[in-house]
């Protein structure tokens, strides 16, 4: 079973495809999607949709996961997220992947076993759970990743 796992955001877009096979997971793929400030809004979005195509075209996952939206600040903020996560959630649905959604608290219990953690354990709990390419990742990728993982976690595929 492969997972297409996504880290919503409209600048950076996490993007990670993780396989189970025999009780075992494997990073394939996984990489942060960016877009420019500069170009319009729904510029942006359709490239985000297009790259989407592209990685689920090549890679050919059975699902999508995806963490729900949660902010406390910000709205301008939250509605071009939740709009860029609505492209990802139309890409999934069009590409006919079984949708999965995980709040970060179900992340974070998943990959590190407590509901409260912060990024940094997100970061270091990650390459303890599975295989990862020798180069450096930020946040947002490491993230797909961990999605990806708790897909496996909760779901029985």
């Amino acid at each position: 079973m492969r997972i297409l796992g996504i880290d919503p955001g409209i600048e950076r877009v996490g993007i990670a495809v993780v396989e189970r096979t025999n009780g075992k997971e494997t990073h394939l793929y996984s990489a942060c999607f960016k877009t420019s400030s500069k170009l319009p809004h729904a510029e942006r979005l359709a490239l985000i949709g297009e790259e989407l195509e592209r990685v689920v075209t090549e890679w050919s996952p059975q699902g999508m996961a995806i963490e729900k939206l949660y902010f406390e600040t910000n709205t301008k903020t939250a509605m071009s997220v939740a709009e860029a996560r609505g492209v990802m959630l139309y890409s999934g649905a069009r590409a006919k992947l079984a949708l999965y959604e995980y709040t970060p608290l179900q992340i974070k219990v998943a990959v590190t076993g407590y509901g409260k953690s912060d990024k940094h354990a997100i970061m270091d709990m990650v390459p303890r759970l599975i295989k990862l390419p020798d180069r450096a990742m930020i946040d947002d990728e490491v993230d797909a990743i961990a999605i990806a993982l708790t897909c496996f976690a909760y779901e029985k595929i």
